[in-house]
């Protein structure tokens, strides 16, 4: 059963910042979407791989996605630090949009504080967790 929320208050609160966060992580997310697609079309992904490839590409950079491609060395371009930095900004601002997403679901529909405050710690346990094998991929990829 849906429960009404009290009105938070004014100033500055954790409801606040992760609204703001919410929608910042939004643009974020799209900003470097764009960015990945534009520097893989800038190192030849329009006349060396198909639009399948250069998604993935695009959301998850990884050498394994263009080693079929008529890319003749995958490792001149396509692996570096420019991956890296917006492999990480998607994987943080994603991962962490949508476990605020569950979060607010979780103070939606479940009334008991006490069943709030767990399942609040488990979904933290959880993140840290997705981020921690998140980032160690990037990095060792």
């Amino acid at each position: 059963m849906l429960r009404s929320r009290t009105v938070p208050r004014r100033g500055w609160s954790l409801e606040f910042v992760m609204w703001v966060f919410t929608r910042v992580s939004g643009a974020v997310m799209l900003i470097a979407g764009l960015l990945a697609m534009a520097g893989a079309l800038w190192l030849g992904a329009r006349t060396q791989m198909d639009l399948a490839t250069l998604m993935r590409w695009t959301f998850f950079p990884n050498p394994n996605h263009v080693i079929n491609s008529n890319i003749p060395d995958v490792n001149l371009g396509w692996v570096g630090a420019f991956w890296q930095v917006l492999q990480t900004l998607i994987i943080f601002f994603g991962v962490t949009h949508g476990f605020n997403g569950l979060r607010v679901v979780i103070e939606d529909y479940v009334s008991s504080i006490a069943i709030q405050r767990v399942l609040r710690a488990l979904l933290l346990v959880l993140w840290i967790a997705v981020m921690a094998i998140a980032f160690y991929i990037v990095f060792t990829s």
